[in-house]
């Protein structure tokens, strides 16, 4: 019984240390308080007093006393902590030295409310590391492994290259792997931030940390766990953590100079006023402890970090991957947007969006036509064919003797005819001669930026299939929303100038560069850059990934799993949808608004309790009040972006 308790105290002065020295500190303040007030006087009370008191002095200061010693001896710099500890430590001199033991009294009311400071602090600042740390909880420590035939439980850390894996329905993904047997959907929300389920079926690939849903999966391991993609935003995450922000490291560069001041003009205002002024040596020294106190930068060096990781871990939450403070700090200000046009404004995939019928043929006829030839093919022309056949549920029959063209097209037999599905140059002279009568359609497609294949059935020209790369459903609304926050858009790509031009005016982007090559890109970039001061490029982290690094923020999107935009870009958002990039930018705004607010906070409140304490009407247990409360607000000011 004994051994359980002792056992469960140390485990609550493990994780809860703060707290308990707080409270400590608080019954043994309690104790010398009552103890000194007692009705019945005598020297003895006095002394128990007097000795909890200097209890509640170590129990609540040793920490801070320790902390501030330490970075006086290791770094040669004062903190907030030691001085903290120096006005506590003066105010019980000054007690004892005067018989006064309110003075005592008041030191250990400030140690008290620096301790409880520390421990509501340390409590506001968990929940972002719990945020963060919920992403370290999303694999499972065990796999269930295939081996002979038989279910094996494996730890994660010894998974190989190549074991097989069975992940039942209802469970999580143990890590990234590629399906070998069976299909079901996955929720990804964990990692892309993708609201809606996923299928996922034979050689599709799971990230580990997604949840199973109603199908049985067997999986093949192609990478080592450690490479996940959960992994590395772990990683990620945790460097953003770790990494210093510019203002932040201008604020700790502040500080110290700050403190030197703060101490020399404590020794001024403790030796100066009974000259200058004739005020008494008690109420000069009371008020430079005082001073000590509410002019210390707590507040100020609060007004920062808090903020940052509660934005990283808010961006996480949402699929929104920062690589840094800094770069959630300078997301929210830019003023200009590069984007690449494949594969970000468009879905990067051919689709057909037209169906222009020749001679005599039905548009379902010539789909019809042109599938049978292509529905075999790899090529993405014959992908899209396909595709559009199954979206309008038409059947087909397969050609025979078919033969493809690199770069003209692809032919066949079918029902005994010859068809030709491609470029003018596949099909016959007499072909070509009535395709060439219609080379104002031709013309008109290419401006529009589309992609025009002809079907011929025999001598006979069936009609044109027009492709294109299609927009991304949520492109216009995004493109909108910037104009409205005032960012400017430009589009940057390798494309046909007339394809670039269509999706421009198709979203209303009137800055288009096509024709680039990625070198390009990185001077028009360095271009924009000199314009706007701030630009952002958006990209799929692999052929833009020279634009990626040259630009202000480099932001990768939709892929993913992608080394290049992992390592490449400044924010990875996890999903294929743009939307994120506004909510990006916004939370990135939102940060800056509150780290201002903060300052500004900080700031007055250290004007106002200086301003109270020279005016006289400022006492230690207030000043202190007044000094830890506006920082404890600060820190839970900056924890609102946790929501």
């Amino acid at each position: 019984m004994t051994q359980t308790s002792r056992f469960s105290f140390s485990d609550l002065v493990k994780n809860h240390g703060e707290t308990v020295a707080a409270a400590g500190c608080a019954v043994l303040l309690l104790g010398g308080w009552l103890t000194l007030h007692f009705t019945v006087t005598g020297a003895s009370l006095q002394v128990v007093g007097l000795c909890l008191l200097v209890l509640a002095y170590i129990v609540g200061g040793y920490g801070s006393a320790i902390e501030g010693l330490t970075t006086l001896w290791e770094e040669r710099e004062l903190d907030v902590d030691l001085l903290m500890i120096v006005a506590a430590l003066g105010a019980a001199g000054l007690g004892w030295w005067k018989q006064e033991y309110e003075l005592i009294i008041d030191g250990a009311v400030l140690i008290l409310i620096f301790a409880i400071s520390g421990a509501l602090e340390g409590y506001a600042m968990a929940r972002t590391e719990r945020s963060i740390r919920s992403l370290m909880s999303l694999t499972p420590d065990l796999a269930r492994s295939i081996v002979s035939g038989v279910e094996r439980e494996t730890p994660i850390d010894r998974l190989q290259v190549g074991d097989i894996l069975l992940v039942k329905p209802g469970e999580l993904m143990p890590t990234d792997a590629i399906v070998i047997a069976g299909s079901s959907t996955v929720n990804q929300s964990a990692i892309t931030g993708e609201s809606l389920p996923v299928e996922k079926s034979i050689g599709d690939e799971v990230f580990g940390g997604t949840l199973n849903g109603n199908g049985a999966l067997t999986l093949q391991v192609h990478q080592p766990p450690a490479s996940s993609l959960i992994q590395r935003i772990i990683t990620l995450v945790q460097q953003a953590q770790t990494a210093t922000p510019a203002s932040q490291a201008f604020i700790e560069k502040f500080e110290r100079g700050y403190a030197k001041i703060i101490v020399v003009a404590g020794i001024l205002l403790g030796t100066l006023p009974p000259f200058i002024w004739h005020w008494d040596w008690e109420t000069t020294i009371y008020r430079a402890l005082i001073f000590l106190v509410v002019a210390s930068p707590c507040a100020l060096m609060a007004a920062i970090m808090p903020t940052l990781l509660s934005g990283i871990a808010n961006g996480a939450r949402q699929g929104i991957l920062f690589k840094g403070g800094n770069t959630l700090e300078s997301i929210g200000q830019i003023q200009a947007v590069a984007f690449d046009k494949t594969g970000t404004l468009t879905t990067g995939k051919l689709a057909v969006v037209e169906i222009i019928p020749i001679e005599r043929a039905t548009p379902e006829e010539i789909l019809q036509l042109a599938a049978a030839v292509e529905s075999g093919s790899e090529h993405p022309i014959g992908r899209a064919i396909f595709l559009a056949t199954q979206a309008g549920n038409l059947a087909f029959d397969t050609a025979t003797e078919i033969t493809a063209s690199p770069g003209l097209g692809i032919t066949g037999m079918l029902w005994k005819q010859p068809i030709s599905v491609g470029k003018a140059q596949l099909m016959s002279a007499a072909i070509q001669a009535k395709i060439a009568i219609h080379h104002a359609l031709v013309d008109d497609m290419a401006a529009a930026g589309k992609t025009i294949v002809w079907v011929a059935s025999g001598d006979e020209l069936c009609g044109a299939i027009a492709l294109a790369d299609t927009l991304r459903p949520e492109a216009v609304e995004l493109v909108r929303r910037l104009q409205q926050m005032g960012i400017a858009q430009i589009m940057l790509t390798g494309d046909r100038v007339e394809s670039a031009q269509a999706i421009a005016q198709q979203l209303g982007i009137t800055q288009v560069h096509a024709d680039l090559l990625p070198e390009d890109k990185v001077n028009l970039i360095q271009q924009l850059q000199s314009q706007y001061r701030s630009v952002a490029m958006v990209g799929d982290g692999i052929n833009d990934a020279p634009a990626l690094a040259m630009a202000t923020i480099g932001i990768a999107m939709g892929v993913a799993g992608s080394d290049v935009a992992l390592e490449t870009a400044d924010v990875v958002l996890m999903t294929d949808s743009l939307e994120k990039l506004e909510q990006a930018i916004k939370l990135g705004r939102r940060t800056q608004q509150i780290i201002k607010q903060n300052i500004t906070f900080a700031l007055s409140f250290i004007l106002l309790l200086l301003v109270g304490n020279f005016m006289g009407d400022l006492n230690m247990p207030l000043g202190v009040l007044g000094h830890e409360g506006s920082t404890v607000l600060v820190t839970l000011s900056g924890l609102r972006l946790l929501r």
